[in-house]
């Protein structure tokens, strides 16, 4: 059954079904339609989960013994495939056919996938998950389905724009979910909950300046210190708020954190997708996971504390001053601890 994104959260207070696909080229939205299904599974007793990443070396076999596992500690259990590809290819589509055919009923199985063309959908596994299962194409949002999100995601921070703010937001993110996420997070750091004013939105998002926050943190990261001496004083200048910098550098640099973990783990790609990362920002988070340590990553924050406190009247001293301390530990250049 196919079902509209809009539509799943009633679906899912009436029932659970089998299988979930879930496919498009919007991450922000297929991140926060994957969420809501395993939180109402978790509510019905659905506690265990296993997650595969398919690659050209991918055993679907896996998923068959997954399914056959009986856990002493969880009667109930999620298969979380992340299908990038937006096809599994023969032998995959033979698993997935097979699965349908006999779905374990102590088992949910949620696949993510990449935007799944018209012969594919054709297809046998196709097919097969939708006649037993829910289907959810995530299409980018415009016009009044944008406004609607980028209202909802202000709700949930408890922000209540003024009349004209959310359309001037729409303007400026173009339709780009994570960065229209990542705005209202600057505006929330900022302001808090309450009231929001198109002022407020012209002051913090409109992009008036030619540096911004991210290209900060970008150069930081590339290690380019030239930039991060000449975007950092550009921002001071031009009366960017200290707090929004402090918030995108600590942000990084705890994805940072999280990513290197992740590795260990072998989770690096489900961080990836949580976070709305690809591309070249994929290879720079990978670069300078490498290139720096977990002492370094931690002294950031240990200044972004420091700044923090500054900025709050709570510590003397120039949180400009230790912001660009925390800007070139991120970008590999030794600062002495002078964090006390």
């Amino acid at each position: 059954m196919q079902i509209k994104a809009q539509q799943l959260e009633a679906a899912l207070q009436k029932s659970l079904a089998p299988v979930y696909l879930i496919c498009g080229e919007e991450p922000q939205q297929m991140v926060g339609l994957s969420d809501l299904i395993r939180h109402s599974a978790k509510s019905k007793g659905f506690t265990t989960r296993e997650i595969f990443f398919v690659d050209k070396i991918f055993d679907w076999k896996q998923i068959n013994v997954s399914a056959d596992t009986f856990s002493l500690f969880a009667d109930k259990k999620i298969i979380d495939i992340r299908l990038p590809t937006g096809t599994p290819g023969v032998e995959g589509a033979k698993a997935l056919t097979a699965y349908c055919q006999r779905p374990p009923e102590d088992t949910l199985l949620l696949i993510t996938a990449g935007k799944i063309g018209r012969d594919s959908q054709k297809s046998a596994w196709y097919q097969a998950i939708d006649k037993i299962g829910c289907v959810i194409q995530v299409w980018p949002l415009t016009g009044q389905d944008l406004l609607r999100w980028i209202q909802d995601r202000m709700q949930q921070r408890g922000i209540v724009p003024e009349p004209g703010a959310v359309k001037l937001l729409v303007d400026r993110v173009e339709g780009n979910l994570l960065a229209a996420a990542q705005e209202i997070e600057k505006l929330y750091v900022l302001y808090g909950s309450g009231t929001l004013s198109t002022r407020q939105i012209i002051d913090v998002v409109a992009d008036n300046s030619r540096y911004d926050v991210f290209k900060l943190v970008e150069s930081a990261m590339a290690g380019q210190v030239d930039k991060v001496l000449k975007i950092l004083s550009s921002l001071k200048a031009e009366g960017i708020a200290s707090a929004i910098v402090l918030w995108a550098l600590t942000r990084e640099t705890r994805l940072l954190i999280a990513y290197k973990a992740a590795q260990g783990q072998g989770e690096k790609e489900l961080i990836l997708k949580k976070n709305g990362v690809w591309g070249e920002r994929k290879q720079l988070l990978d670069s300078s996971a490498k290139r720096l340590t977990h002492t370094e990553l931690n002294q950031v924050l240990i200044l972004g504390a420091k700044a923090d406190r500054q900025i709050k009247g709570q510590q003397q001293g120039d949180a400009w001053e230790t912001l660009l301390e925390a800007s070139l530990v991120l970008a590999s250049v030794l600062v002495l601890d002078e964090t006390g």
